[in-house]
């Protein structure tokens, strides 16, 4: 017979419809339900919010100073004009709520695997209010964040990563490193234009130089002028060198189809945020 689990009772407090009259200092006040909460112009200066929720509360203007908001959740919150400096957001996720992007420049998590995530949050709660310009930013701390776990994951030797990135692990987080970094090169994961258009015109290169070297005279400079202008008509399709085998002309189709592909997201990712 299976063993029932054992559940004992969180001890949160729910506070409802309450406002906060003055400035709050060195004030414990974790594992809390805020429901509806109001203040105004305040400050809340070393306050201990661990693991409570904000849902439906009215922070604005207030002055968030070394607070400490480790597992927290604001849902449908509105945070307008307030700041934070020193405090701490491990763990917390917000939804749907107004908050300046400001937070990402003063209050990320220090370890690189926290501040990919509290970044994430970040870029979706943006995308909700459609906020680009603050989604956008998110986006990029999340991507370089990324970049930096992926990079200790398999070459730090510090002992969080070596403990949990052992053996194939760390093979895996190589290889995830070099997919990102490939990626990022090729295209910047997604968010950057003009690096897609530089992959582009290194591979419309390649195109001019393997035309020259199999087909053409290296040894003269118009091989290579020729060769240059005909490589776009090439890759656009508009123009198939009976000299070309049939599997080589396959092949830049397919590279054709993979960076249309990729342009075609980055646009409609920065148009789904407006």
């Amino acid at each position: 017979m299976a063993m029932e689990p054992v559940f004992s009772g969180s001890n949160r407090t729910k506070i409802e419809d309450k406002k906060i009259d003055t400035d709050l200092i060195d004030a414990e006040l974790s594992n809390r339900l805020f429901v509806r909460l109001i203040a105004k112009g305040k400050r809340l200066q070393k306050i201990d919010f661990k693991y409570s929720i904000f849902d439906t509360c009215y922070l604005r203007n207030c002055i968030f100073d070394s607070c400490d908001f480790t597992g927290c959740r604001f849902v449908g919150t509105s945070l307008y004009g307030s700041t934070f400096s020193g405090c701490q957001f491990d763990y917390c996720i917000f939804e749907r709520t107004i908050v300046a992007s400001d937070v990402l420049r003063n209050c990320c998590p220090a370890a690189e695997n926290l501040k990919m995530r509290f970044a994430r949050t970040l870029r979706v709660n943006y995308q909700q209010l459609g906020d680009a310009p603050a989604a956008n930013m998110a986006i990029h701390v999340e991507l370089d964040a990324t970049q930096e776990h992926l990079w200790k994951a398999w070459r730090s030797n510090d002992w969080y990563y070596r403990q949990k990135y052992a053996k194939g692990k760390r093979v895996k987080a190589f290889l995830d490193w070099i997919g990102f970094k490939c990626l990022d090169w090729i295209w910047g994961n997604g968010e950057n234009a003009w690096k897609l258009l530089r992959a582009v015109i290194v591979l419309l290169a390649l195109i001019s130089f393997r035309d020259v070297f199999i087909h053409r005279d290296p040894w003269q400079v118009r091989s290579y002028l020729s060769a240059a202008v005909q490589a776009p008509q090439i890759f656009l399709g508009t123009t198939s060198p009976s000299y070309y085998s049939s599997g080589y002309l396959a092949l830049i189709v397919l590279c054709r189809l993979i960076a249309f592909a990729f342009l075609m997201s980055i646009v409609l990712k920065r148009f789904n945020r407006r």
